[in-house]
């Protein structure tokens, strides 16, 4: 699918951009010269990064322990001029340890608010699913709505505000399988698989050729904060007409209708697939979305908002086969 994805966009014909996009394209492209000085291959990864975090979106990453997980979203995070924390979710992780608690202050007889490492601009979460449900439920407001509510007060988060969250999929015990209400917050859930062959030795090699001990060192920030909101700015202006948007839509409600699946998806996964849309357009140059976009923003958009029936999940009938039949269902509008 990425490499079909990739001709394509290499055979749309020269066109004359409403908006200018040269600003937003050269800065990705930076973005990813700069990752590429440590991580070798994950390129779908590392694009899916940068269209969740252009299309202000959240992200959920799933692999197996040492394929880049983590260092990739502390190198993005190193990219951009902006606050970092990483929170590593533990079975005994409460609510306040994340958003913050109130202390009671003696000198002015009132309690103070200190917040918690949430408080950021680029949050990494690792092992997500190792916290109980009271934990991961606190992440469902400020992930959605930029914002937590505490003691009857409001705190805004500082823009621009990003969610990556990395989880296990092979080790299961002492873990908590994620709500569908937490796992509908991330725009993309992104599979890691292991490296090829030539990845593999270009990874040995690399890690050989690297004088500096920190990985990180290597990486420099490239864009500011208020750059990345701008481009973010700019993406919400990406045309799609309406021809496109009947097509999401048919897209979506085909998944609720599907008879290989238990549970289709919602209304939000045709917006997220509207969005993602636009910034797979946005980071190739274009001020439209093409019907390209939309297959190939679909499975990682989908992939956590749909249930495979239980029936054809015993068949090993997996969401990306559906996802895929689903899409090859569909006329493609031109």
């Amino acid at each position: 699918m990425e490499e079909q994805y990739n001709n394509e966009q290499n055979n749309i014909p020269e066109f004359q951009s409403r908006l200018d996009l040269t600003k937003l394209k050269e800065g990705v492209e930076r973005v990813k010269t700069e990752i590429r000085k440590v991580i070798v291959g994950q390129d779908s990864m590392v694009e899916h990064l940068l269209v969740a975090l252009l299309s202000n979106g959240h992200v959920l990453i799933e692999g197996v322990p040492g394929v880049a997980k983590t260092i990739t979203a502390k190198l993005l995070a190193k990219t951009v001029a902006v606050d970092f924390s990483r929170i590593q979710f533990t079975p005994d992780l409460m609510p306040s340890d994340i958003l913050g608690t109130s202390i009671f202050n003696v000198k002015t007889s009132e309690f103070e608010f200190k917040k918690g490492p949430i408080f950021s601009n680029f949050v990494l979460i690792d092992e997500i699913n190792r916290s109980p449900a009271k934990t991961q439920a606190a992440l469902f407001e400020v992930m959605e709505e930029h914002q937590i509510t505490m003691d009857s007060h409001l705190y805004k988060m500082n823009l621009p505000f990003f969610v990556i969250a990395t989880q296990n999929p092979i080790e299961q015990e002492g873990t908590y399988r994620l709500p569908e209400a937490q796992l509908d917050r991330f725009l993309f859930k992104i599979k890691v698989d292991y490296p090829n062959l030539e990845e593999e030795i270009s990874i040995i090699k690399k890690q050989h050729e690297l004088k500096s001990e920190d990985k990180i060192a290597e990486v420099n920030a490239v864009l500011s904060g208020e750059e990345l909101i701008a481009f973010q700015q700019q993406i919400k202006q990406i045309i799609v007409e309406p021809h496109l948007m009947e097509y999401i839509a048919k897209i979506v409600v085909n998944t609720r209708e599907n008879p290989f699946l238990y549970l289709g998806a919602s209304p939000r996964a045709s917006l997220a697939l509207l969005v993602a849309a636009k910034g797979f357009a946005g980071i190739n140059g274009r001020d439209f979305v093409t019907p390209e976009d939309i297959k190939f923003a679909a499975i990682a958009v989908l992939r956590h908002r749909i249930i495979v029936s239980p029936e054809r999940e015993m068949e090993g009938l997996t969401t990306e086969e559906i996802i895929n039949q689903i899409l090859d269902g569909i006329e493609i509008p031109r």
